[in-house]
């Protein structure tokens, strides 16, 4: 996935305005149809066999009749399952503080996350329901993009490199680079619980879950060369959501509505990072060793509307009789 590599095939400009190619090919270019590819080859394999007899009984116990408005019977499913969507993003407000009398703090700053431009808005998750109870447990990961406008004139407050910044101001105007592109990136543990049923196949669900925000943050002055390109630890997540799952034999399809928000706190630390192991084991020596980023920090929350829709495989850890 996209997370794993953060490069593209653009070019990359410095403070100084010179280009360094980037090295091309990266593995996100095919994250995003090589999962496509992965989850169809699923869904295949989790269709019924050709034995007619066979495919009879599967369908038998995939569409057994369930009273509209009863609980959803017990299953003990697990869920393996990958999505597409769109989000928007709330306005909040960005402060930075670094060293040489930095301290600025931009109000209501835009966001914006281009979801259907590469690399896409996508997600995966992996549900366990229970057997006996309508209760059930999700990881879930998404990733997104967060980008600031940077042409809007916004009020603002503090200092820059020691001069007061003006009260209404362009974020571009100080800043080249505020974006989480490589993914405005959640990864969250969630409690599910199956509402009563609207159809025999058709299943309503809410969740709640928490869990780390893990973006690739790319941060960069005008007034200074210190540039911000890695996957990074910024801060805890909450997620709430609410969706409905249509079933066929094997298969499962669902339309969900999610809201997080995430806690943002970006180390500005002038590293030039490729892979998420990597990146996350430098930050956690920096951390280890007491050192202090040497563009110090910036700050802002993140809260998401998301509309997501997406399809995957039921694995049943039932015994036949009770599917």
């Amino acid at each position: 996935m996209a997370v794993f590599g953060a490069r593209t095939w653009a070019q990359r400009v410095d403070v100084a305005g010179s280009d360094r190619p980037r090295r091309p090919w990266r593995i996100e270019r095919w994250a995003s149809p090589l999962a496509a590819l992965l989850l169809v080859a699923a869904v295949l394999a989790a269709m019924p066999a050709d034995d007619p007899r066979q495919g009879a009984e599967t369908d038998r116990l995939a569409f057994a009749p369930v009273p509209a408005g009863a609980a959803v019977a017990p299953r003990g499913d697990v869920f393996l399952g990958a999505y597409v969507g769109a989000p928007y993003h709330h306005r909040s407000d960005v402060r930075l503080k670094a060293p040489g009398n930095t301290d600025v703090t931009f109000k209501d700053v835009g966001w914006y996350g281009e979801p259907f431009k590469h690399p896409l808005y996508y997600g995966a998750r992996v549900a366990v329901w229970s057997r006996r109870t309508p209760f059930g447990t999700m990881v879930d990961f998404t990733h997104s993009k967060a980008l600031a406008y940077l042409d809007e004139t916004l009020a603002a407050t503090g200092t820059i490199a020691g001069k007061p910044v003006p009260a209404r101001t362009k974020i571009g105007d100080h800043l080249r680079r505020l974006e989480f592109t490589h993914g405005h990136n959640m990864l969250t543990l969630n409690g599910l619980y199956r509402l009563p049923n609207l159809h025999a196949r058709v299943s309503p669900y809410v969740g709640l879950g928490a869990g780390v925000s893990l973006p690739h943050s790319e941060v960069q002055r005008k007034d200074t060369r210190i540039r911000t390109y890695e996957y990074q630890y910024t801060g805890p997540v909450l997620q709430a959501l609410v969706g409905i799952e249509l079933r066929v034999p094997g298969i499962s399809y669902f339309f969900e509505y999610k809201f997080s928000i995430a806690r943002y706190e970006v180390p500005l630390t002038d590293a030039d990072g490729d892979y998420l192991p990597g990146d996350l084991w430098r930050q956690f020596k920096r951390w280890w060793s007491g050192k202090a980023p040497v563009g110090g920090y910036l700050w802002t929350n993140l809260a998401s509307h998301q509309v997501v829709g997406g399809l995957g495989v039921r694995i049943s850890r039932a015994p036949a009789a009770a599917r």
